[in-house]
């Protein structure tokens, strides 16, 4: 809902629980008034008619309380747009109206030919906020910075911590949480994509919140490239959030006349239930207005990678599948390898047609015979990296990155498309338009399996604004490709989790969380992810024991499943080395996923316990059903597990336990807990309620 005061220069935008407000002087200072609790519009009319408190020499009155800083005047703070023409750098703007639009808001303003508007919308709790810059004079300008929003935060007596999620390949997505501190704290990534080494996501908590209590604000970047957030503490403890696409102020785009850019939107979220209360906003939000056909549940996969790996045939794909589908895998699909000249990562990548010595004739046969045995059929696709060693390369070095008179940098032995370049755009275009027609496909794993390196564009006047035209390029790929082939899913997959953020979740079903497959590892991986991002869209993989890509670990298929069906399942394991046992077992657990599939995929989330050494639990909440998955890492001198204390249910009802039938009061399970019968080293469970 949006209201707008009497004198047309205050704006109140309430969702179920929470405001957000702001107003603009008889100067036309555009300030922050409140972000928090719901609040009426006299009461943003209140705090819009209070004037600004005395500053201290040497600092700014507009410092910690301007909604979109620019650069220019008297402010010190972070600036949030920075541009220049040739003559002139910053911005001396002046209001110019405000429009209002499907329940959203615009504010525009002006400064010598350079119109800036921004967005305002109000989704459920979530407020979302971008900006759109347009040229409509003469010259160029160039926009040398545009962060989406700059978000302040109310003043405090308590010290703010801060949460972010830190990582590096095969350890994505894990929380930290610290006090911060005065001056600026800044993450980011200036490798091209998301990166695995930060989410674009931060948490601030001032009193203390735990994980079902107290005021917690956060904030989250559509954004599948370089991207920044800084999280600053100013002089006068106020604190401030600005973010958006690139990592420094080294120049965006170049705006000629005419010409506009859309910054990506950096969505903001404030919960008075805790850290748990401000995760089910944030996947609520993303499963109604982000994720596309989020209310259709994801099927169980197989991919053959560590099975395979390169050494790939028709044959023995074929043979996978018929083991696949006797577990009830209901998506089967083959990784690298299947194309090109591609029988290591040496060679293949570009070119996109299926290898004629594994496929003779071509995806088709193995596609039909994996759909006669009840299974969608999906593919492993790099279509942004290009081998060397391959046919497009021969045919177009000049199409990659890179820097005239210096080294092409490879890793993994591939370079960098040039996505910017409208001819390598079409040539994905035909290239992956005609895959998908010529056979029947249903999923595509689209990789992105190393960072900008070399991010030159030789003859192209601006040649920064690749790291822009790059995501841009990709999203309307992506785009094209789904309205073309709307029957198809696909996976947003950067080495693991290097490419997960609300844009690219936009746009796919699905990400791959993390080429770390070990369960124990990644029951600290998912807790993180979870921090902000739903089950729905969490991939997670049961494979072989010993762990064989990075630590050896053995685990129990039993520890392994319960691990992986804390989100998307999959099954990733080479089947022709399972022995029947364990096949059995494992056709029993996929039977119990798709059981507590739409509980899981769909429901409420309550992290009961932590991965911290000893018993973890997470509880999934729809409807009239409940599922616990827990796991004890180690027990301890044989002390017996307290009982687990449940969320999220109704005390004064009864639930009915389905592996045990015991029945127990709601009130009951939440104070006196749930008991549970686990031992010794990397146990498991799935417990399964349901309200009589």
């Amino acid at each position: 809902m949006l209201e707008i005061g009497g004198d047309g220069r205050t704006w109140l935008l309430s969702g179920p629980a929470s405001s957000y407000a702001l107003s603009l002087t008889e100067d036309d200072e555009l300030l922050h008034l409140h972000w928090g609790a719901r609040v009426d519009l006299a009461d943003a009319e209140e705090l819009a008619a209070r004037p600004l408190p005395p500053h201290w020499p040497f600092e700014s009155r507009l410092d910690g309380r301007e909604e979109y800083p620019v650069e220019g005047g008297a402010r010190f703070a972070r600036p949030a747009l920075s541009v220049r023409t040739d003559e002139v750098r910053g911005t001396e703007w002046a209001f110019a109206g405000y429009e209002v639009e499907d329940d959203g808001l615009r504010l525009r303003f002006t400064d010598h030919g350079l119109a800036v508007t921004l967005h305002y919308r109000m989704r459920d709790d979530v407020v979302e906020r971008w900006v759109t810059l347009a040229n409509d004079g003469p010259a160029a300008v160039e926009v040398l910075r545009a962060d989406s929003a700059t978000w302040t935060l109310p003043l405090r007596e308590e010290g703010w911590r801060l949460s972010q999620l830190h990582g590096r390949w095969a350890a994505e997505s894990r929380l930290v949480r610290s006090d911060l501190t005065y001056g600026e704290q800044v993450i980011g990534s200036r490798r091209g994509h998301t990166g695995h080494q930060h989410l674009p996501w931060v948490a601030l908590d001032a009193d203390g919140a735990t994980e079902e209590r107290g005021e917690v604000y956060g904030c989250a970047l559509g954004w599948s490239g370089t991207w920044r957030v800084c999280v600053a503490q100013l002089p006068d403890a106020r604190v401030q959030i600005t973010g958006g696409a690139g990592y420094d102020d080294s120049g965006l785009v170049r705006l000629e006349a005419g010409e506009t850019y859309t910054t990506p939107v950096f969505a903001g979220l404030w919960s008075d239930g805790g850290f748990g209360g401000a995760s089910r906003a944030w996947h609520a939000y993303q499963r109604a207005y982000v994720i596309p056909d989020a209310d259709r549940d994801r099927p169980v996969l197989y991919n053959s990678w560590e099975a395979t790996y390169f050494d790939i045939s028709e044959d023995r794909q074929r043979e996978l599948a018929r083991r696949a589908a006797s577990l009830g895998v209901e998506l089967f699909v083959v990784d690298d390898g299947w194309f090109g000249a591609r029988t290591s990562d040496r060679a293949g990548l570009g070119d996109w047609t299926p290898n004629p010595e594994r496929f003779p004739a071509g995806l088709t046969p193995l596609a039909d015979h994996v759909h006669a045995l009840g299974m969608q059929f999906g593919i492993w696709v790099e279509p942004e990296m290009v081998n060397p060693d391959s046919d497009l390369y021969r045919a177009h070095p000049d199409w990659v990155q890179y820097r005239p008179g210096r080294a092409r940098t490879e890793f993994r032995n591939q370079l960098v498309l040039n996505l910017a370049r409208a001819d390598v755009q079409e040539y994905l275009w035909e290239r992956l338009d005609a895959l998908l027609a010529d056979a029947p496909i249903d999923y595509v794993k689209w990789d992105f399996n190393r960072c900008f390196t070399d991010a030159g564009w030789p003859g192209e006047p601006y040649p920064q604004k690749l790291w822009v035209e790059h995501v841009h390029a990709f999203y309307a790929l992506l785009d094209r490709l789904r309205a073309a082939h709307p029957k198809v899913a696909f996976e947003s997959c950067s080495g693991g989790g290097g490419r997960i953020d609300l844009g690219v979740l936009s746009r796919t079903d699905q990400v791959w969380t993390s080429d770390n497959t070990d369960p124990l590892d990644r029951l600290a991986i998912q807790h993180g992810f979870s921090q902000l991002h739903p089950a729905r869209v969490m991939a997670a993989w049961v494979t072989d024991s010993p762990n064989t890509q990075l630590n050896g670990r053995v685990s129990s298929l039993r520890f392994r499943f319960v691990s992986a069906m804390a989100g998307v399942l999959g099954i990733g394991g080479d089947l022709a080395h399972w022995s029947e046992q364990e096949l059995v077992e494992a056709r029993d657990w996929v039977a119990l996923y798709k059981q507590i599939r739409p509980v899981v995929q769909r429901g409420d989330l309550y992290r009961l316990r932590p991965p911290t050494g000893g018993l973890s639990a997470v509880q999934y909440v729809l409807g009239d059903e409940a599922v616990v998955l827990a796991w004890l890492q180690a027990q301890r001198y044989g002390e017996p597990l307290a009982p687990l204390r449940l969320r999220g249910l109704d005390p004064a009802a009864a639930y009915e336990c389905r592996e045990t039938g015991e029945v127990h009061r709601g009130a009951v399970l939440a104070h006196h807990g749930l008991p549970l019968e686990l031992r010794g080293d990397l146990d498991a469970t799935v417990i399964r309620l349901r309200r009589i």
